[in-house]
């Protein structure tokens, strides 16, 4: 009888055990169904989503509510009236005029029912950036003084240097950005630079006069030669032909106005001083000498 029961029993574990897998895989199913559904819902939600995110966009919408609130502020007294312009020295205001008035001008056309543009229709940032394209311009800031007014503050470029190029003359600043053309009978009393790309090379003149203060006062100009070295000319009338490379050409023009603070170079007469070899010094003097013939016979006539 045990053996039987025990048989029995076993013949009954085996058909549980085979039933317990029908149920697992039902729970599973249900639960799959369930997923299945979830992810229908979500996918018919994000594809309502996606089809009014696209309505509003194609009919504009954001942009028009914001031109509607814009208009909106602008009927309730908050309108540009006028605007102040600050910190110009020498750029021409004109241009200024121009850039904030084509911005007012576009803002007005989106103000309904007002002649005057809504402060919150005015982009100051346009204003900025155009206004960041003329050579001038360092920089500008763009404020709104409420209720009704604008401020363009414009920090300048200085002038540091005239280029001529090609036959142009242009004011340039220490970086070598051209800030304007220069007329012929407005010549600022500024070192001249001469020659393709010597304005991208004016920081570095700059620099290397700064080390002979006796000299920078009497430097009339600077020609580039072959994109690699500096020509010098002093108002007195000499030309100083420098090394090329930035420490040569340092070494060189402070030996050379040491020389003229002990010998007195410039002023004497001399056409040229070549110093681009190294611990050497060319002169050029203003006229050849004749043959010792022709010195002879000009010494004693016949």
């Amino acid at each position: 009888m045990n053996a039987q029961t025990v048989r029995r029993s076993g013949g009954t574990g085996a058909r549980k055990g085979a039933r317990k897998p029908a149920r697992r895989s039902a729970t599973q199913a249900k639960a799959t169904s369930q997923n299945i559904g979830k992810l229908a819902t979500w996918g018919i939600g994000l594809f309502i989503a996606a089809v009014i995110a696209i309505a509003i966009v194609a009919l504009d919408l954001p942009a028009k509510v914001a031109q509607a609130a814009g208009s909106a502020t602008g009927q309730a007294g908050f309108s540009v009236e006028g605007y102040q312009i600050v910190g110009l020295k020498q750029m021409d205001r004109r241009i200024v005029d121009e850039v904030v008035t084509a911005e007012l001008r576009r803002a007005a056309e989106l103000t309904d029912g007002s002649d005057r543009p809504a402060q919150a229709l005015v982009s100051a940032t346009a204003i900025r950036d155009a206004l960041m394209q003329h050579g001038w311009v360092k920089d500008a800031r763009v404020s709104r003084r409420l209720p009704d007014q604008l401020v363009i503050d414009i920090v300048e470029r200085k002038p540091a240097a005239v280029w001529q190029n090609k036959g142009q003359l242009s004011l340039v600043d220490s970086g070598g950005v051209v800030l304007a053309p220069v007329p012929l009978d407005r010549m600022p009393d500024l070192p001249l630079l001469i020659g393709r790309g010597a304005n991208d090379h004016a920081a570095p003149l700059a620099k290397l006069m700064e080390g002979v203060p006796t000299l920078r006062p009497q430097l009339a100009s600077a020609t580039w030669i072959g994109n690699r070295r500096w020509d010098l000319a002093f108002s007195s009338g000499e030309v100083l032909a420098l090394p090329e490379g930035e420490e040569a050409a340092t070494t060189a023009l402070r030996r050379f106005a040491k020389m003229d603070r002990s010998q007195g170079l410039l002023g004497r007469g001399m056409k040229r001083f070549d110093l681009r070899s190294p611990g050497t010094m060319t002169v050029r003097l203003p006229n050849a000498l004749p043959p010792p013939e022709e010195a002879a016979a000009q010494e004693n006539p016949t």
